[in-house]
């Protein structure tokens, strides 16, 4: 559950990841043509797109070959044009192999589904070796990739359990938290934010929690390609990007094309539940979940509900209400 973007940051897709590993160096293309013509790139991801699409966390993204590196008056001008097709296509494989062997793709839908306006706002940080760690050993085990090509099987893959989806969970520690409270409880949780999926998983092994999956990519992706109608318990999206410029409202993850979505995939009576501490987001969930004939208000004055138990209150969030912020939930029923 990552914070939102006040422009602090917004949740789908998450919150900021400790120390750093090393991330491979950047060799300017002016570089490459001295040596050899060989560049070395840092690996991007693409957050396919629940937003976003993802630039690998670990690591920043080289500089386009066709421009000079940032800072080092690097030009491409006089360079043959096999050396610079050489250095493009280098760094084209780079940002396709994961830096982690067996867990989270790339771009795990590749160009399988269209592109389109993404709701989250990609994130680069730093892997720890502690996270590093949990995803080698626990990707294979408890991760999957939002590839669109299949059908998930979720009594299945959580052993009969009811299955609730998350959107969104920053470094995991909330969802960890739910996780233990209420092991009945299964909970397939979306991010593409690659600190955040090993930390997660590394919370979920420490705590031996064995009713969490973590799944990477986009969760449109996920929603409309692979899950079955009336899949779902419940949905949670915590502290989504508020996207607050009025021209990227277009952006928010919360609309009716949305909720339309997300209704097929709901069983009857299953809560939509949202929490927000921008106001002005909070007012146009409001409306337009109240607008929608698939969803019904839980509060009894149609308005936002208390927090319930079972939402742990993150440190963040704890630190926005020192600040003055005011936390809305939203908990609708899909009828």
């Amino acid at each position: 559950m990552s914070e939102p973007m006040n422009p602090s940051e917004g949740l789908t897709e998450s919150g900021p990841a400790p120390e750093a590993t090393p991330a491979s160096e950047a060799t300017s293309l002016s570089e490459a043509t001295s040596a050899s013509a060989t560049s070395s790139a840092s690996e991007a991801t693409s957050a396919s797109g629940t937003g976003a699409s993802v630039n690998d966390p670990v690591s920043e993204a080289a500089p386009p070959v066709n421009e000079p590196a940032s800072g080092t008056g690097a030009s491409t001008a006089g360079i043959p044009d096999d050396l610079r097709e050489a250095a493009f296509e280098r760094q084209r494989r780079l940002r396709q192999e994961s830096r982690f062997p067996g867990g989270p793709a790339i771009d795990p839908a590749g160009s399988h589904h269209e592109r389109r306006i993404r709701s989250f706002q990609p994130r680069r940080s730093r892997v720890t070796p502690g996270q590093q760690d949990a995803l080698l050993r626990l990707w294979p085990l408890w991760g999957l990739d939002i590839d669109g090509q299949r059908v998930l099987d979720l009594p299945e893959m959580f052993d009969g359990l009811p299955v609730v989806l998350e959107i969104g969970f920053g470094m995991g520690e909330a969802t960890a938290q739910m996780a233990a409270d209420d092991p009945g409880t299964g909970i397939l949780a979306v991010d593409v934010h690659t600190p955040g999926q090993g930390n997660l998983l590394s919370l979920a092994d420490r705590n031996g929690l064995t009713n969490i999956r973590v799944a990477n990519g986009d969760a449109i992706i996920l929603l409309r390609e692979m899950l079955a109608p009336d899949a779902l318990d419940g949905l949670r999206v915590y502290f989504p990007d508020p996207w607050p410029k009025k021209r990227h409202h277009k952006r928010r993850l919360i609309q009716p094309e949305f909720l339309d979505l997300v209704a097929g995939r709901l069983k009857p009576g299953a809560v939509l539940h949202c929490a927000t501490d921008w106001e002005p987001y909070a007012e146009q969930m409001l409306e337009v979940l109240t607008a929608h004939p698939r969803f019904e208000n839980t509060a009894a004055d149609g308005g936002y509900a208390p927090r319930p138990a079972f939402r742990p209150l993150t440190r963040f969030e704890g630190q926005g209400l020192d600040k003055g912020h005011v936390v809305h939930d939203l908990l609708f029923a899909r009828v």
